[in-house]
């Protein structure tokens, strides 16, 4: 069943567009209600964990609760529908047990991506612990193709997400993603570009030149239009400390300027906007949201010229 409109920018005023935003909901009571949570917020696209994403093993998915999520997906108009893998797997593993249960674990990931029509699945690339750094992304790609042998993945396609660089893991340098990508191109691989990732991993999204820089590099190594999705977050962490700490927008070491001129570039206009922001007494989801949103409302001078 083809859903909606994928990636097609939302609209705000006549001939104005921007990227369709969101955020990573919680699926308590059932997955449907991350999309009737997003929808109540006025999130255009959500990402959700499809299952525990602490534990080995999952709940197989009901008949009833899959048809439920496509209804009020359907209802809700909410989409892009993003499944962020579960914390566990790392496909990257130097250990063979760790990685046979990370390969199954990440197949059943892309299952029930397919099974509930989901767009994408984001994987984080994993660790090179163990390894050099070079075996660890032909393990990654290696193991990306056992875990999808045999799968029509039709309108389903995993991204894969850069990182902060924090302990041994790989996919810190777009670099990286280029090389699991060119390994498998069966699969048709995509990007998540984390912001925070980006940052402390070393590349300098502060000002205009960073920026371009960063995107620059993207696209000569994965192409920007293979960028689908973008985890947008402040960093508590500084600038090349390879910590992965994500932050309230504007209030972290990237800052609110930076933050809006990426949110505003064109060259990413084309993909989902989703928050993974923390929530605590200082800024919860629906503030960050705000946030993020006010940077495609007009300014008072535009207002008046339009």
């Amino acid at each position: 069943m083809s859903l909606l409109v994928g990636n097609a920018p939302a609209a705000v005023g006549a001939g104005v567009t921007r990227p369709r935003i969101g955020l990573h909901t919680g699926i308590a009571g059932g997955l449907h209600n991350a999309l009737l949570k997003a929808h109540s917020m006025g999130a255009d696209t959500v990402q959700i964990f499809s299952r525990n994403p602490r534990g080995w093993k999952a709940r197989p998915l009901e008949a009833e609760e899959v048809e439920q999520f496509k209804r009020v997906r359907m209802e809700t108009g909410v989409t892009p529908v993003v499944i962020h893998a579960n914390y566990l797997i790392n496909l990257a593993a130097a250990d063979e047990t760790v990685r046979e249960k990370s390969v199954a674990s990440f197949r059943e990931e892309v299952e029930r991506g397919l099974m509930l029509g989901a767009d994408y699945v984001v994987l984080h690339p994993g660790s090179a612990r163990g390894a050099c750094e070079r075996d660890a992304i032909g393990t990654c790609a290696d193991s990306l193709k056992a875990a999808c042998r045999g799968l029509e993945l039709g309108r389903l396609r995993i991204l894969l997400e850069n990182t902060a660089g924090q302990g041994e893991c790989i996919g810190h340098r777009f670099e990286h993603l280029r090389e699991i990508s060119e390994r498998c191109p069966e699969l048709n691989l995509g990007v998540c570009l984390d912001t925070a990732h980006a940052f402390t991993a070393g590349y300098d999204i502060r000002d205009e030149d960073g920026l371009a820089a960063a995107l620059d590099s993207l696209d000569t190594n994965v192409g920007l239009a293979n960028v689908r999705a973008v985890h947008f977050n402040d960093s508590k962490a500084a600038y090349n400390s390879r910590v992965d700490r994500h932050w309230h927008v504007g209030h972290g070491h990237i800052g609110r300027e930076a933050l809006g001129r990426v949110a505003s570039h064109p060259r990413l206009a084309h993909a989902a906007f989703l928050l993974e922001t923390p929530a605590d007494e200082t800024c919860d989801d629906a503030c960050n949201l705000a946030a993020l949103r006010s940077f495609f409302e007009k300014n008072p001078a535009e207002q008046e010229a339009a």
